[in-house]
Parts: C-alpha cells; sequence; structure tokens
C-alpha cells in the first residue's frame, strides 16, 4: 500500500470531510434528518477517495463500487424525503 498523491482525489476528500461535518452540524442544529444524510454520504464518498489515494483502488474495486452506489442513493433518499415534506 502506497500514498498516490492525486491533487484531485485529495481536493474531493477534503471537500467530502468538510461536507460531512457540515451535515452532522446541521442535523445538532435543526434535529432535520436530510443533512446528516448528505453528509453520511459524501462521507462515504470520501472514504472511496482515500482508499484510492492509498493505492487500494485496484483492490478494492467491487467494494468501492458498492461504497458508491450506496452513497448515491443516500443523497436520493435525502432528496425524496426533502420532496415529499412539501
Amino acid at each position: 500500500m502506497s500514498f498516490t498523491w492525486d491533487p484531485m482525489y485529495v481536493v474531493n476528500l477534503v471537500l467530502c470531510i468538510i461536507i460531512l461535518a457540515l451535515g452532522c452540524w446541521g442535523y445538532r442544529k435543526t434535529e432535520d434528518r436530510v443533512p446528516m444524510y448528505v453528509g453520511i454520504a459524501f462521507g462515504l464518498f470520501g472514504v472511496s477517495h482515500l482508499v484510492t489515494l492509498l493505492g487500494l483502488k485496484e483492490a478494492l474495486e467491487t467494494v468501492l463500487i458498492v461504497i458508491r452506489t450506496l452513497a448515491y442513493l443516500i443523497v436520493v433518499f435525502a432528496l425524496y424525503k426533502v420532496i415529499v415534506r412539501r
């Protein structure tokens, strides 16, 4: 396992961490679960970026597909919750 320096994945990882933190903060402030769902989804995207940076992309390709699919489904669910509310 070796660290693969790719600025795109580093920036994406940092932004995912920020969105995760804001999602948790939004949930604590409002008690609304939607920000938490979005934060969790981006946390999963962050995990996939970290795995890529650690050079494990090829070895964990199937796992990454599952993680990213789950993250997208969580975002879909969060948007659905917002739409149904209105």
